[in-house]
């Protein structure tokens, strides 16, 4: 079914819209997938936070020109799902991996982060990239790291003072 130039338009804004406000997109062939498969991979994408849509490719090329995301009109050939991270920046990435360790059919081909693109062979790195609260924390961490060794070295000295007066009162 032939679309309208007003649903053109449409769905031209709304990609727009989402690559615009997004962190991180991630395109794939889904050729060889099956209704039930991509209805499965629609309802991970919700749970994830992740924008999901199959367009055309002139329309997608459209949507993302003026967008950190201008880099992957290149990989816009053949039939191609593309997800947008809104919350986290591998999101994406997550959820393209997870979904190709049951599904064989499914190819990531590239993903794009900061307008730099990459590779499929980048897929492993963007998954493992932390969530907000997971780099959060590791900050913490690492803030709260020098101060925990300085307290701990001061709190020696006292202490060892301790055992040398213990060391000497059992020795009289």
């Amino acid at each position: 079914m032939a679309l309208k130039l007003e649903d053109k338009k449409a769905i031209v804004a709304e990609v727009a819209e989402q690559a615009s406000s997004a962190l991180s997109a991630a395109v794939a062939d889904y050729r060889g997938l099956t209704v039930n498969q991509m209805s499965e991979l629609r309802k991970q994408a919700r749970e994830t936070g992740v924008y999901l849509k199959v367009v055309r490719n002139n329309l997608a090329k459209i949507a993302v020109k003026g967008t950190e995301f201008e880099c992957m009109t290149g990989a816009f050939v053949g039939p191609l799902v593309l997800a947008f991270s809104k919350e986290e920046p591998g999101a994406s990435a997550k959820l393209f991996k997870n979904f190709m360790k049951d599904n064989k059919d499914f190819e990531v081909k590239n993903l794009a982060m900061s307008g730099e693109l990459f590779g499929a062979d980048k897929l492993e790195e963007m998954s493992k990239l932390p969530s907000r609260q997971d780099a959060l924390g590791l900050l913490c961490n690492v803030l709260n790291a020098p101060v925990t060794k300085f307290v701990r070295t001061l709190n020696e000295v006292p202490a060892q003072a301790v055992r040398v007066f213990a060391a000497v009162g059992e020795a009289k």
